[in-house]
């Protein structure tokens, strides 16, 4: 499996210890993000994971900023990415259950990284459950 994983100013520290992690779990990491903390666009970022994720050039992507929100927005511009916004892991589970999430989306101001690393965790080993909730996804683009 490989993942992209972007973040904005906010999101480095959470990036590089995921990136550890993932590894560690034998799962191949791209990162889209900054390394610094430095101020930048979110959407610099955001955009070119989305595209990797729509190419086929990564399997799933990760996006990290202070709230999410602004990862979660702009990902959500690009026709066949479902970016779901998570902070726990049962919201993890609910957006790959329901939504089948291909990008999963966390708040790092708003999370300590232990929880943010249980929902990826949660997020990866989550089947999508299809049935009704494909009819509704088929009914997301437009």
């Amino acid at each position: 499996m490989k993942i992209g994983i972007a973040n904005d100013h906010a999101g480095v520290d959470y990036k590089n210890r995921l990136v550890e992690w993932l590894k560690g779990q034998n799962i191949e990491v791209v990162n889209f993000g900054t390394d610094t903390t430095d101020s930048m666009d979110y959407p610099d970022v955001a955009h070119p994971l989305a595209q990797a994720v729509l190419d086929g050039k990564v399997d799933l992507g990760i996006a990290l900023c202070g709230t999410g929100n602004g990862m979660a927005i702009t990902l959500n511009k690009h026709k066949g990415i479902r970016a779901g916004l998570a902070w726990s892991k049962e919201i993890g589970a609910l957006v790959k259950q329901h939504n089948n999430a291909n990008v999963l989306v966390m708040p790092a101001r708003f999370i300590p990284y232990d929880v943010a690393q249980e929902i990826v965790n949660t997020w990866l080993t989550t089947p999508f459950e299809g049935g009704r909730h494909q009819r509704r996804i088929d009914k997301i683009d437009c």
